[in-house]
């Protein structure tokens, strides 16, 4: 089943010759830049720098009854949570070349990007949707989305150690390549006042609202935990009744098996010549961050995003939820919600 009417401009794509060819420049001449820039502590706090002003991303849109808002962090299961949820809306049927054809993402942070992408003020994906639904995504804190009671607002959280691995994993692959700041150095901005994306601010605003009847708040983790029942949670707080054969197709569909098959429906495209494809699938697991993190790293996260959410006067159960993984975990959380 077509999940919008939106068609999108060619992906680009870098003849091989381009992309042999830019190595030298990247290594020749950024590369230097760049490490000398992080050398003297510049870079990577140069990323602070967005593009477009969060606080304008929806330009005024007043959410409906239509709209399920994905409002997740910044790589704690966006992709996944979209489509599970686009896939309820149209029953198991969803057809899309791309996910973001059918989900709209208003604080896309590349120009390059949105053009590829459908805008907000395409309705073809609720009038086509057998249930009237659509999906919204956003990765903006709370305080930037325009907050209605008709709209559904579906916020998803992660371990922090693991958004830190996948984050770093992501931009690496995606456009920085050897540009990428040493794991060290990652960390220390992310814990930085000059991060642009504070995990702790993040969680913190929407989990002040979950008991919201409008609002599902949801983590990596539980949907991890138990695919099936997460479908069902979501199904059911999207108010879409599915039928077994409807809720198999989802779960089928929504699995790391079946987007890992189909890559290239939720990858970006290639942004620079010596970008990766395959950044936005690549191991779908939780309570790995020691691939890459140390022992200290990891604590340090911890340390800080437990101290953040205190001053924030957030109660999350921090420990809980993203400390030893249990039904204790589950439980904790449960007991909150």
């Amino acid at each position: 089943m077509k999940a919008s009417e939106f068609v999108a401009p060619a992906r680009r794509s870098f003849p091989a010759w381009v992309r042999v060819a830019s190595l030298l420049p990247l290594y020749g001449i950024a590369w230097p830049i760049v490490k000398t820039l992080e050398l003297f502590g510049v870079w990577p706090k140069v990323m602070a720098r967005r593009p477009m002003a969060p606080a304008a991303a929806f330009a005024g849109y007043r959410p409906s009854a239509h709209d399920v808002i994905v409002c997740s962090y910044f790589k704690a299961g966006t992709t996944w949570t979209l489509n599970i949820a686009t896939q309820i809306a149209f029953r198991g049927q969803a057809e899309f070349d791309n996910i973001h054809h059918a989900v709209p993402w208003p604080d896309v942070p590349a120009p390059a990007l949105a053009r590829l992408m459908i805008p907000l003020s395409d309705p073809s994906p609720a009038k086509l949707s057998p249930t009237g639904l659509r999906v919204i995504k956003t990765h903006l804190l709370r305080e930037h989305v325009p907050f209605t009671r008709e709209a559904r607002y579906i916020a998803v959280s992660r371990d922090p150690k693991d958004c830190t691995v996948s984050g770093y994993r992501f931009l690496q692959s995606l456009a920085l390549g050897p540009l990428m700041p040493t794991v060290d150095h990652w960390v220390e901005f992310g814990l930085s006042p000059e991060f642009p994306d504070p995990w702790a601010r993040h969680l913190a605003g929407w989990w002040a609202i979950r008991h919201e009847p409008n609002v599902l708040f949801i983590t990596y983790e539980e949907l991890k935990r138990d695919h099936d029942a997460g479908v069902r949670k979501i199904a059911n707080f999207m108010g879409v009744e599915l039928t077994p054969a409807e809720l198999a197709a989802v779960v089928e569909q929504s699995t790391f098996a079946s987007m890992k098959a189909g890559a290239s429906k939720f990858e970006p495209g290639l942004m620079v010549p010596w970008g990766k494809e395959g950044a936005m699938m690549r191991r779908g697991q939780s309570g790995s961050s020691s691939e890459l993190l140390t022992p200290e790293q990891q604590r340090r996260i911890d340390d800080h995003c437990r101290a953040e959410l205190k001053r924030l006067g957030c109660d999350f159960p921090y420990d809980a939820v993203f400390g030893a993984r249990s039904s204790m975990a589950e439980s904790a959380l449960t007991a909150t919600t």
